[in-house]
């Protein structure tokens, strides 16, 4: 197969074109020089024969998911976003020299700069978990290293659900870094992902991915066999414990539900590595509880509501009261919501005229109605959060179909389903589809989430899988 050229730069106004970087199945990325700032910056522009009205909804929702999250120490960032001149939609994002996809096949990474990139690349996944997103394509070429050395994760799944509209002889690149489940229904989950980001450390230690044979049949279709039915081959590396073999191993079980949990335990598990091997532990790089309330809530609403004395329900007081000292935005929110406090005390004049007490008697008042105006707010706001009543399971085959009725769900309200111990990421359906193993017993349970917090989950649904003769 001849890789195709890429595509014409486009004129960017404010932009000057330096070279080409790279080709995608969907996408080219070229080297520009922003004008103003003046750096270099790396420009990924959607190839014009995939443009259609669904591919530019996905490539802004990765902007958008990859400008929410660029905060994040490991995650690339994003500069801004538009569309050419030509109609393609393009992305400015951090210039990054090289990817961890250049280096590991042609030279053995040391086990301590793998370990550190797998916490760093975890915390990332892990904080996108918590916003609810999934990336969708964890492999190795996806994590880039800055000018800095510091590994950080791009691409938030957009060539991935691209690859499901546009079925060419690319859509198998990322087949070496996917779960058994998800080549079988392409439906990513938290346990899927927790699979990635095994494989990709992996293919960081061994220099090939988990079930590549050295001169062996390495096609999509014997790779996605292997992945589904053989049992995982060790890294081959002497320097590897066996302890960090058995974490590997775990985090790529056939059955999602012997993975780890979540992301966050896989970063457990290798700082456990490290600190077994004496070497320094790499720090969780996770976003906080209130930067991600920040994200979902204007600030300054949430300092105008908590700032009323009759508006302060207990749960606010509480988690003005918990809040940690060194955490730089809860600093920030704190002296918010003081900075409107008097500093020192001034002498009362000795007496005030008829007047001004008539309009402070008449301010005091007003304060009173906007006291109990926001107390009814508050209240009105904090409803009880629904509960899902009756989850229904179909199943077929080796496939199962949770559904649910809507318990009556506002705006904002999403629900997180627990499949078999591991939730997923939130979302917004009325259904959660899984596929198991024949044999299986398989429960889910579905509950409300609204404003960062949780309701009661519903009664766990099971069923046993008996796929029949």
């Amino acid at each position: 197969m001849s890789r195709r050229l890429p595509s014409t730069a486009p004129n960017l106004p404010g932009f000057s074109f330096v070279r080409v970087l790279g080709s995608g199945g969907f996408a080219d990325v070229f080297l520009y020089e922003q004008n103003m700032p003046r750096r270099l910056v790396a420009v990924k522009v959607l190839l014009a024969e995939v443009v259609d009205d669904a591919a530019r909804q996905m490539f802004q929702a990765e902007a958008d998911v990859m400008a929410q999250l660029s905060s994040h120490p490991s995650i690339l960032t994003v500069y801004q976003a538009s569309v050419a001149a030509d109609g393609r939609p393009y992305l400015v994002m951090e210039f990054c020299p090289s990817t961890l996809g250049q280096r590991y096949r042609s030279t053995s990474l040391p086990l301590a700069e793998v370990l550190a990139v797998g916490v760093r690349i975890a915390s990332a996944v892990e904080t996108a978990h918590r916003n609810g997103v999934l990336h969708r394509d964890i492999k190795p070429s996806n994590i880039l290293t800055t000018a800095y050395g510091h590994p950080v994760l791009s691409d938030f799944g957009i060539a991935a659900r691209l690859g499901a509209m546009h079925p060419t002889d690319t859509v198998g690149l990322s087949v070496p870094w996917s779960a058994p489940e998800v080549l079988v229904d392409d439906a990513g989950t938290v346990a899927s992902e927790v699979w990635s980001l095994g494989a990709t450390v992996y293919s960081l230690l061994a220099g090939r991915s988990p079930f590549e044979q050295s001169g062996g049949d390495n096609t999509v279709g014997r790779v996605s066999a292997r992945i589904r039915t053989a049992k995982l081959p060790p890294t081959g590396r002497n320097d590897v414990p066996d302890s960090l073999e058995r974490v590997l191993a775990r985090a790529m079980s056939k059955r999602p539900a012997d993975r780890q949990s979540s992301a966050l335990e896989f970063v457990r598990d290798l700082q456990a590595i490290e600190e077994e091997l004496a070497l320094p532990q790499t720090p969780l790089e996770v976003v906080t509880e209130d930067w991600a309330l920040a994200v979902a809530v204007d600030l300054d609403e949430r300092t105008r509501i908590i700032s009323v004395p009759a508006a302060a329900s207990a749960p606010d007081r509480r988690a003005r009261r918990t809040r940690r000292p060194n955490d730089r935005m809860a600093a920030t929110t704190l002296r918010s919501d003081t900075s409107s406090g008097a500093t020192g005390s001034r002498p009362a004049p000795p007496r005030a005229p008829r007047r001004a007490l008539l309009a402070l008697s008449a301010i005091a008042v007003l304060l009173v109605g906007v006291a109990l105006a926001g107390s009814y707010l508050v209240a009105s706001t904090t409803a009880p959060i629904p509960v899902v009543t009756d989850v229904r399971a179909d199943v077929d085959g080796v496939s199962v179909t949770f559904t649910w009725d809507d318990p009556g769900l506002q705006g904002g309200d999403a629900y997180l389903v627990t499949v078999d111990g591991a939730a997923r990421p939130v979302q917004r359906d009325e259904r959660a589809d899984v596929v198991a193993d024949d044999g299986d017993h398989v429960c889910a349970s579905v509950t409300v989430t609204r404003n960062g917090k949780t309701g009661r989950p519903s009664e766990e649904r099971c069923v046993d899988i008996d796929a029949g003769d």
